[in-house]
């Protein structure tokens, strides 16, 4: 073939391609495109997220959702009808006098933390530098709601009791994010956990729970849902992490602070007209997925196991699984590599074998360092550990070849 016939060859293939990317900025958006192209396609995966889905699966699902209530009653507005069944049911589950629906999580606890920074008349809060508030929300609690955060701990783990008593400056509240997600969604032992609250409470502060995790870690306290809520003062929870739903969070606490969030809620722009949509597939949520979820748990243990001992029988040099038995149904794995191969090696597996190993993105912890999240759904309880062991296997003949190892 002539170098002209070769390079109209390679133009048409470009052409076809559409267009390389030229920036790192461009190679992330490809990447990140390829890689949710290649879950959505995939045969065999350990999670589907439905928020990756097509809108015309959403809205299909959203129907699903709609079929196990009554569509006769009249919608909501401003916060009424079913949002006051949605409501109505999370104070239920989780032992509290009243809760209130939010659009966001962002919006309900800096709410709640100013509620509680009123009361207390101080308006520091306690909690971890990987706690959501410091790393994904802008700094919006000192920016937005006047708040000033202070770190107890920066240890990968929540705070000890010790550590709690012995800071050294008075704060208001504790938050406590549970699990912590950052940190490899960690979480304390029953026994760790009732001693920080208790001794915050010995300092006259108030505790919070980030729990927008807190459905899946009901089976490592061993405790029901309102066991351990029953700790703190007021609590967070999502409807969409765990439960699948189409996005919002409800506080929950004392009546006289849900009325008082409510009035913030207002404030902060969150009296939305209509909610429906959000608050259906949330209570299908609590009624079909939050069942399954201790089944999840259990298997992700089976997971973890099978990947260390997949990664050992592929010779590669080491892999870390955080926690090393997951507390919930999610948690990190680390490999020593170089984040773009393994990204890579992770697309190509879904796109050459539809499946989807590792469906998360890779990120820097260093160099030659990569690390994911893992999450076990219900798409995992199909997969064995030998399913897991041969799909390693099989991701690592890959990553040989973009390591050139």
């Amino acid at each position: 073939m002539s170098d002209a016939a070769e390079q109209g060859e390679e133009q048409a293939e470009q052409d076809e391609r559409g267009a390389e990317p030229t920036t790192d900025e461009e190679r992330i958006l490809e990447r990140r495109k390829r890689r949710i192209s290649a879950n959505r396609n995939a045969k065999r995966a350990l999670a589907r997220l439905g928020f990756l889905d097509p809108l015309r699966e959403r809205l299909a699902f959203l129907q699903e959702a709609a079929e196990l209530y009554d569509l006769d009653e009249t919608s909501d507005m401003y916060g009424g009808g079913i949002v006051e069944t949605l409501e109505k049911r999370v104070a239920e589950l989780l032992g509290k006098e009243a809760a209130a629906f939010f659009p966001t999580g962002t919006m309900a606890q800096q709410v709640a933390l100013r509620c509680w920074a009123g009361r207390t008349g101080n308006p520091v809060v306690a909690l971890h530098p990987l706690a959501h508030p410091e790393v994904h929300e802008r700094n919006a609690l000192s920016q937005v709601s006047g708040l000033r955060p202070v770190h107890v701990t920066s240890e990968p783990r929540l705070p000890t009791a010790d550590e709690v008593r012995d800071f050294p400056e008075p704060f208001g509240a504790l938050m406590l994010e549970l699990p912590l997600r950052d940190a490899g969604f960690v979480l304390p032992s029953w026994e760790e956990l009732s001693a920080v609250v208790e001794a915050a409470h010995e300092r006259d502060a108030v505790v919070h729970f980030d729990g927008a995790r807190l459905w899946e870690s009901a089976p490592h306290f061993g405790r029901p849902l309102d066991e351990i809520a029953d700790l703190a003062d007021s609590i967070y929870v999502s409807f969409y992490k765990s439960l699948e739903g189409l996005g919002g969070a409800a506080l929950a606490g004392p009546k006289t602070l849900i009325d008082e969030a409510k009035t913030w809620r207002h404030r902060y722009g969150g009296q939305i007209f209509q909610q429906f949509p959000t608050a259906l597939t949330a209570l299908a949520g609590l009624d079909r997925e939050l069942p399954r979820l201790p089944s999840y748990v259990a298997h992700a243990r089976v997971v973890a196991e099978a990947l260390r001992e997949g990664f050992a029988a592929a010779g590669v040099p080491w892999i870390g699984v955080q926690p090393e038995q997951p507390h919930t149904n999610e948690f990190q794995v680390w490999l020593p590599y170089d984040p773009d191969a393994v990204s890579e090696a992770a697309i190509r597996q879904a796109e050459e074998t539809k499946t989807a190993l590792f469906a998360n993105p890779w990120d820097a912890k260093g160099p030659g360092l990569a690390v994911t999240e893992v999450y076990v759904r219900a798409a995992a309880l199909e997969w064995t550990a030998d399913d897991v062991k041969a799909a390693v296997a099989d991701f690592v003949v890959r990553l040989k070849e973009e390591t050139g190892g």
